[in-house]
C-alpha cells in the first residue's frame, strides 16, 4: 500500500483499495447496473463543466464552513449511507464515523450496514444520520425507525429508488450473495488478501448488523437471503412517507429524486431535504446523471427545501460544481469507500482533508471566499448540465 502521506487524490485511494479488497467486494463497491452508462456519466458531466477563473480579487480570508440540516458541517458535504461498508473494511461503518466526526462533517449509516445503529452509536459521540430502506415488514421497519431515535440519531433519510433491484453484472459473476458463494475463484482472491482476511477474524461484525436479530425468522446469514428476497416493497409510494415522518418526528431527507415533480411531491410530502441521486449509478442504467438533473429540480423547489447531490462526487472540485448549480452540499460514498479500504479511519480523515483543499483551493481561484457566495456564475459553461 503506498503511505498516506503521498496519495494525492481520491484516485490514489481507488487504486490502492483495488489491491487491498477482495474482488466481488471491491466490484461492489465499484459498479453500476446494465451498461453502467449512468455510473460513468455521474463523472463525466461533472468533469464537463468548466471553471470561471477570476484574478485580482481578495480571497485571504476564506470559509468552508455550512450548515447541513441545522448542523455546522466543516464543508457542505457529508459521507452517503453505503451497504457493506464493514465488509470493504472489518468494522467499516464505525471506522468511517469516526472519520466524518473528526473532521466535522455528518455521517449516514445505511440500512444495510455491517455493523448496527448500536454498534455506530456507542463508538461516536456525535449524532449521526440514519438511511431508511422500506420493507414490506412495516413493524420491523417501525422497530428500526424507533432504534435510530433511541440511538440519538440526528436525521433519517428515506431511499426511494430501490424498490426493485438494479441488475449488475460484476455481483452476478462474482458469486456475491447471501451468504457469498464460496467458489474456487474466490477463495483464491481471497488468499491474496491476508490483510483484509486478518481484519474480519478479528471482528465479530460480519453480518447485517441492523437486520440479523432483529427481524422477525432473521437469526444468521442464511435466512436473511430469503427475507431479504421478500422485503423490497414495489407498493411504496408517497402516502407511506407520512407513517415515517409521524413514526420519527424528525428530521427527514428523501433520497433518489432525478426529477422535477418528484422533488415537489418531496416538498409536500413535509421533507426537510432532498439528495437529488441516482443510487450511482446502481439503479436504473440510461437515467440522466445526478448533476444533469440538479438544476431543474433546484429550480423547481426553491428555497422550500434543501436539494443534496450525490453521484460522480470525486473532489472539492465537483462540490463546487454541484453547488454552482443549486446544491446546498453533496454526498460522497465510493470516495470515502475507496479510502477506508486502503487505510481505514486514517484513510477516511486524510480523503476529507485532500477534498477541503480542492474546494478551498478552487474556491479561491473563482473569486469567492465563502460557500454561500458560490453560485452558477463561478462556471463558464453551466448551462452544459441542462437536462
Amino acid at each position: 500500500m503506498p503511505a498516506l502521506n503521498t496519495i494525492t487524490c481520491v484516485e490514489d485511494f481507488r487504486r490502492a483499495a483495488r489491491r487491498r479488497v477482495p474482488r466481488m467486494f471491491y466490484d461492489y463497491m465499484d459498479s453500476g447496473s446494465w451498461t453502467e452508462s449512468t455510473y460513468r456519466a455521474n463523472e463525466a458531466d461533472l468533469q464537463a463543466l468548466k471553471f470561471r477563473q477570476r484574478v485580482a480579487v481578495d480571497i485571504a480570508r476564506r470559509s468552508l464552513r455550512a450548515r447541513l440540516l441545522g448542523e455546522d458541517a466543516a464543508m457542505p458535504l457529508a459521507l452517503a449511507p453505503t451497504g457493506l461498508t464493514g465488509m470493504q473494511r472489518a468494522d467499516g461503518e464505525i471506522l468511517a464515523a469516526r472519520a466524518a466526526e473528526r473532521f466535522g462533517v455528518p455521517f449516514t449509516l445505511s440500512t444495510m450496514s455491517i455493523c448496527s445503529i448500536e454498534d455506530v452509536a456507542a463508538r461516536t459521540s456525535r449524532p449521526f444520520w440514519f438511511q431508511l430502506y422500506v420493507m414490506r415488514d412495516r413493524e420491523f421497519i417501525g422497530r428500526l425507525i424507533d432504534r435510530a431515535r433511541v440511538a440519538g440519531c440526528s436525521a433519517l433519510m428515506v431511499t426511494l429508488d430501490l424498490q426493485v433491484m438494479g441488475q449488475r453484472h460484476k455481483d452476478i459473476k462474482n458469486g456475491l450473495s447471501t451468504p457469498p458463494r464460496p467458489t474456487l475463484a474466490n477463495l483464491a482472491n481471497l488468499a491474496l488478501r491476508p490483510h483484509w482476511c486478518l481484519g474480519m477474524l478479528r471482528t465479530p461484525r460480519r453480518a447485517f448488523g441492523n437486520i440479523v436479530g432483529h427481524a422477525k425468522g432473521v437469526a444468521d446469514m442464511r435466512s436473511l437471503a430469503s427475507w431479504t428476497a421478500e422485503q423490497f416493497d414495489a407498493t411504496l409510494n408517497w402516502h407511506d412517507l407520512a407513517w415515517i415522518k409521524d413514526r420519527w418526528g424528525g428530521k427527514l431527507i428523501v433520497k433518489g429524486i432525478l426529477d422535477a415533480q418528484d422533488a415537489r411531491r418531496a416538498v409536500e410530502a413535509g421533507a426537510d431535504a432532498l439528495v437529488v441521486s441516482n443510487h450511482g449509478g446502481r439503479q436504473l442504467d440510461g437515467a440522466p446523471s445526478t448533476i444533469a438533473a440538479l438544476p431543474a429540480i433546484a429550480q423547481a423547489v426553491g428555497d422550500r427545501i434543501e436539494v443534496l447531490m450525490d453521484g460522480g462526487v470525486r473532489s472539492g472540485q465537483d462540490t463546487l460544481r454541484a453547488l454552482a448549480l443549486g446544491a446546498r452540499g453533496v454526498l460522497i460514498g465510493r470516495a470515502f469507500l475507496y479510502a477506508l479500504a486502503a487505510h481505514g479511519e486514517a484513510g477516511v480523515l486524510r480523503c476529507l482533508e485532500l477534498m477541503a483543499n480542492e474546494l478551498d483551493v478552487t474556491m479561491a481561484f473563482c473569486g469567492r471566499t465563502r460557500i454561500e457566495d458560490v453560485d452558477r456564475r463561478v462556471l463558464v459553461n453551466p448551462e452544459i448540465a441542462q437536462l
